[in-house]
């Protein structure tokens, strides 16, 4: 068994790995299953009242799996979606409420541009919950070997995509009047607005 195999492997037996994103490493699991969530959040050492993103192979599974955000969330996603963007979205089903935090009406997403094992473990499972392989407040790795040794040691699982660009996504809150961005990242803050914006007006 290879190791995109062990971990989904790992996911479907409902246990924690860490994956190579097109950003930072992630710390994920499946997304259908609270006690999984809950089980990747002990690891982490974060409360459940912190949101974590849904990340999607593709464009088309993540609008299958959130059938109700409506036209102009579904515009935004296929502007910057794949890419190093989180969405907040309007949830209006409040599907996937273990990872909505406090707030079940919105969600995270993510379609991370994903290549070699990234994209293979994303395309096997078709969507993972995932946050920052890092523990709560540590640093967002970049490596394999930039990974705290005891995270590591409580995964099911690490897949090895090598080292990363190691910036976290852009955040954007998508679900008001207005378009927000919630966090800079890995692309400015004025052209993930320009571009949501655009996006918007062209619809």
């Amino acid at each position: 068994m290879n190791e995109v195999e062990a971990a989904l492997a790992a996911l479907r037996d409902g246990k924690p790995i860490v994956i190579p994103t097109d950003t930072v490493y992630g710390l994920a699991c499946s997304p259908h299953s609270e006690d999984a969530v809950r089980a990747m959040y002990r690891v982490k050492g974060r409360g459940p009242e912190k949101p974590t993103a849904l990340l999607a192979a593709d464009v088309e599974t993540l609008l299958e799996l959130l059938a109700e955000v409506g036209d102009r969330a579904e515009t935004a996603v296929r502007a910057l979606l794949p890419g190093p963007f989180t969405l907040v979205l309007p949830n209006p089903a409040r599907r996937f409420p273990w990872l909505t935090g406090t707030n079940p009406d919105a969600i995270g997403v993510r379609v991370p541009a994903a290549e070699g094992v990234a994209a293979d473990v994303l395309r096997g499972a078709g969507a993972v919950a995932a946050t920052s392989a890092n523990p709560a407040g540590g640093r967002d790795p970049r490596s394999v070997d930039e990974l705290d040794p005891e995270l590591r040691s409580r995964v099911a699982a690490v897949v090895d995509g090598g080292a990363l660009p190691g910036t976290a996504s852009t955040v954007l809150d998508v679900t008001g009047a207005e378009p927000i961005v919630l966090r800079e990242g890995a692309v400015p803050a004025a052209e993930a607005l320009a571009r949501v914006e655009a996006a918007l007006r062209g619809r």
